[in-house]
């Protein structure tokens, strides 16, 4: 059997990491050139002139020499208000870019010395950053698409789709001229609906994309808005997952699963969903070149407004109908 260049391509070692970002300065000096890669640029005014001061407490700032703003390094991004060094957090992007599957709070919260409630916050925020770096996403020419839910049934509860704690999403891909997967949107709807799927074609869909899919009447939608549509037809069972080019999407979406299942032992699908599954989606489609993803997520931080944690705690940007009685 042929090696999978991808899978087994070395990344970024923990003896190279260490040598880019080991020490403070050097973060510092990472994140500013993410942040400002042509130099300072105020946040308010877009002014470019400044002068350096410092506050009572030692932290050098930028000075805006039109508006007089002031500005720190970590001031309006996701790194705001943080107390931890920055070599923590650089640390927490390492183990969530390069590890083979996903890593709980749990386990982070181990690995940097702190306690679970700041491992949230951190494992969250960086999320969250990979998911407003996904929303934009959009597929193109030969595109696959299913019907998928997350969680499990509840004791006493309805069985099979109709269960209170299934969350329903839409996995997409976008194959290469050859077939091979080349990125992937994995987003929650409300509900497999008509209007539902529809708003999902216009936000995730390039016009004139080639939709491949299952029988699933909802998914007619995209021929409203403007795409052809393709059913691919099969026995059911086994035979279903490999029929034409689904199977990609199967093998995609199994894996998906699989790394959720085995990395968290909980957590609440209605509320946190959508990060959850963008982190993956992050991840698969940069997934070519292990070793600068360190350094696309942090561009990615460096420009996502700040999330406090009672923000982090109070999005739900989806509710299937079963839970809103």
């Amino acid at each position: 059997m042929a090696m999978n260049r991808i899978q087994f391509q070395p990344g970024l070692s923990l003896a190279g990491f260490l040598d880019q970002y080991g020490t403070e300065a050097a973060c510092a000096r990472a994140l500013r050139q993410a942040r400002w890669p042509k130099g300072f640029v105020c946040p308010r005014c877009q002014y470019r002139r400044y002068s350096r001061c410092a506050n009572r407490h030692g932290e050098r700032l930028w000075q805006c020499s039109a508006c007089r703003h002031q500005s720190s390094l970590i001031s309006d991004t996701l790194f705001a208000s943080t107390k931890l060094p920055l070599t923590r957090w650089f640390l927490a992007l390492y183990l969530l870019t390069q590890s083979k599957t996903n890593m709980a709070a749990l386990e982070l919260m181990r690995h940097l010395g702190v306690c679970y409630r700041t491992a949230w916050r951190i494992k969250h925020k960086i999320m969250q950053g990979m998911t407003e770096r996904e929303a934009g996403r959009q597929l193109g020419g030969i595109v696959t698409m299913d019907d998928a839910y997350l969680g499990g049934e509840r004791n006493g509860g309805k069985a099979g789709r109709g269960s209170e704690n299934k969350v329903p999403f839409v996995i997409a891909l976008e194959l290469s001229d050859v077939g091979y997967p080349h990125q992937a949107v994995m987003t929650p709807v409300s509900g497999f609906t008509l209007k539902a799927l529809a708003a999902w074609t216009q936000q995730h869909l390039r016009p004139q994309a080639d939709v491949y899919s299952d029988g699933l009447g909802a998914f007619r939608s995209v021929i409203a808005e403007g795409h052809a549509h393709t059913v691919i037809e099969s026995a059911g069972g086994r035979a279903a997952t490999e029929a034409g080019d689904m199977r990609w999407l199967n093998t995609v979406l199994s894996n998906v699963k699989r790394s959720l299942d085995g990395t968290y032992h909980a957590f609440k699908f209605s509320a946190y969903i959508h990060r959850y599954l963008a982190e993956a989606q992050w991840r698969f489609n940069r997934r070519f070149d292990l070793k600068i993803l360190v350094p696309r997520l942090l561009v990615a931080l460096a420009r996502c407004q700040p999330w406090p944690e009672r923000r982090l705690r109070a999005v739900t940007p989806f509710r299937p109908a079963e839970l809103q009685r």
